[in-house]
């Protein structure tokens, strides 16, 4: 038995383009993240997705509401696909110059980015078949590389985030 996980990460925010790294604070989508999220619809309504997933946070939420408004498609938020939590360090401009150094060693007041990965992998272990999309962040795609393809979070880390139009994922329990 198989999933097939669609990623694709919240549309950009004003955090975003403002280098402010928002972690688990709720976010807003910039225009462009509005015009982003809009495409996102257009490329993901035909696709055969049966579901979609986003994280609770409010940039991803935003995302999947403007993306799939009107298309019937149930969206259903879960908290375990937020960010990784920077703690004191969410809402700052961009604390991650040194992932590595948080990789099991949690940011002051948050989480490590192997318990981030550990509460994704939650999540994804209880999916069971089909075609889903989950809209969420940088932690979330991580937990994915790292449960789907195996991939060692030591070496993904700190790897630079190139954007593309969604990431697919098979899982096979």
């Amino acid at each position: 038995m198989s999933v097939t996980v669609v990623f694709e990460t919240h549309s950009t925010s004003e955090d975003n383009e403002a280098g402010i790294a928002t972690g688990w604070l709720p976010g807003r989508l910039s225009a462009a993240g509005r015009e982003q999220a809009r495409e996102l619809g257009e490329r993901r309504r035909d696709d055969g997705i049966e579901i979609v997933f986003t994280s609770d946070l409010g940039r991803a939420v935003e995302t999947a509401e403007i993306a799939f408004a009107g298309s019937g498609l149930s969206v259903v938020q879960d908290a375990r696909l937020r960010e990784c939590d920077y703690g004191r360090s969410n809402g700052k401009v961009e604390p991650l110059h040194d992932r590595a150094a948080h990789i099991d060693d949690p940011y002051p007041g948050g989480e490590s980015w192997r318990q981030a990965v550990e509460r994704v992998a939650g999540f994804l272990e209880g999916l069971r078949h089909g075609r889903v999309l989950v809209i969420g962040h940088g932690a979330t795609r991580l937990a994915i590389e790292v449960t789907a393809n195996r991939r060692r979070l030591e070496d993904l880390v700190d790897a630079p985030f190139v954007w593309q139009p969604g990431w697919e994922y098979v899982l096979t329990r």
